[in-house]
C-alpha cells in the first residue's frame, strides 16, 4: 500500500462550494446551503477500500456522533475513479456507509472536481472548517496507522474541534493526513 501525505493548505482557505449526490439517500446536497454546521463543518475525503480509511472509520463515526450535538456537521466524499476501482462505486459506498452506520452523507465526486478544488491527495484527508467555512485544521486524525500498534484515539481531530468550540486560534503544528492516494482518472 503506497503512502501519500495530504497537501499543506493555508489556514483560512475558504471552502469551495459544491453540489453532490449522497450515495445512501440519493439526495443532492449543497455545501453552503445544506451541509454547513452551526459551529463548523468537517469534510472527509475517504473511500471504501483503502486500509488507512478502514483502520479509522469507526473512530470517524464516533467523532461525528460525539460532535454533531455540539453544532458540527460532517460529510464524507469519495472521489476515486470507479472504472479502475469498482469497489468505490456508489453502490459499494452505500454498502460501506450502511455497514458502518454513517451519521453523515457519503457523497460521490464523479468528476473529481471537488477533490481538486480542495487539493485533496489521500484517503483519509480531513478538513475542519469554522462556522464561516474557513479552514481551521487540515491533517491527521491521530498518530495511529495500520500496523504501527498505536491505538486509534482521534486525538488530533478531536483537539481541532475542541479548539473551535473554545474559540481558540487554530492548532499551530498540524501533522499531515496520510493514506492511499486518490485514484485519479
Amino acid at each position: 500500500m503506497a503512502l501519500t501525505e495530504s497537501n499543506p493548505i493555508e489556514i483560512g482557505f475558504k471552502a469551495p462550494d459544491f453540489t453532490l449526490q449522497d450515495s445512501v439517500s440519493n439526495e443532492v446536497f449543497e455545501l453552503y446551503k445544506d451541509l454547513r454546521g452551526e459551529k463548523g463543518t468537517v469534510i472527509m475525503f475517504i473511500c471504501n477500500h483503502c486500509p488507512y480509511v478502514v483502520h479509522v472509520i469507526e473512530e470517524l463515526v464516533r467523532i461525528a456522533n460525539d460532535y454533531r450535538v455540539t453544532g458540527f456537521s460532517f460529510v464524507a466524499i469519495s472521489s476515486n475513479d470507479i472504472l479502475k476501482y469498482p469497489q468505490d462505486s456508489p453502490q459499494k459506498m452505500y454498502e460501506f456507509a450502511r455497514e458502518h452506520d454513517f451519521p453523515f452523507p457519503y457523497l460521490y465526486d464523479e468528476t473529481q472536481l471537488i477533490a481538486k478544488a480542495y487539493q485533496a491527495m489521500c484517503t483519509p484527508d480531513i478538513y475542519v472548517f469554522d462556522r464561516d467555512l474557513k479552514l481551521n485544521y487540515h491533517g491527521q486524525i491521530d498518530d495511529s496507522r495500520p500496523q504501527n500498534n498505536i491505538p486509534i484515539s482521534g486525538t488530533s481531530l478531536r483537539q481541532a474541534l475542541d479548539f473551535i468550540l473554545s474559540n481558540k486560534s487554530p492548532i499551530k503544528t498540524q501533522k499531515p493526513a496520510m493514506g492511499c492516494g486518490i485514484k485519479w482518472k
